[in-house]
């Protein structure tokens, strides 16, 4: 086989990589606004669903995180022990696991509006750029899920 035949397994060439990376970074960046809030990357994203909709099904918050149960049930566990969710059956189908915003997760959202300020500042991007990489990233993830 040819040298230039390897060329795709270089990490250079790799679309993963640089995704991987940065998402790394983009969340490394975020911590210390979320430390304020006593708040890892992952029970942020999944309080920004609560804030948004109040009460969901774990199912659905699972599919809108694109996240299993393996990793969202601690999630929404130590959520719970935090007291901004509480976790329950629902009535109509006991199977149904449910999340529903607690008014001290309610409270907390006011605490995190100044977040996505401070991270839009750390990012490195004028407007356009960044309507179409976040343009390109949801076609992409659209296509992978």
């Amino acid at each position: 086989m040819t040298q230039s035949a390897y060329e795709t397994l270089k990490l250079e060439n790799q679309l993963c990589f640089p995704l991987y990376a940065c998402s790394r970074e983009v969340i490394k960046k975020y911590r210390p606004y979320l430390d304020e809030l006593s708040l890892t990357y992952t029970q942020y994203i999944a309080m920004m669903v609560f804030w948004e909709h109040g009460r969901i099904s774990a199912k659905e918050l699972g599919e809108r995180l694109f996240l299993d149960s393996g990793t969202l049930t601690p999630v929404l566990k130590s959520l719970e022990a935090k007291g901004y969710v509480r976790r329950y059956h629902s009535n109509e189908d006991e199977r149904v696991l449910m999340g529903e915003l607690t008014p001290e997760g309610m409270a907390l959202r006011e605490r995190a509006l100044r977040v996505p300020e401070q991270m839009g500042a750390s990012v490195p991007l004028d407007s356009a750029e960044f309507g179409e990489l976040y343009r390109l990233l949801y076609k992409l993830l659209g296509a992978m899920a």
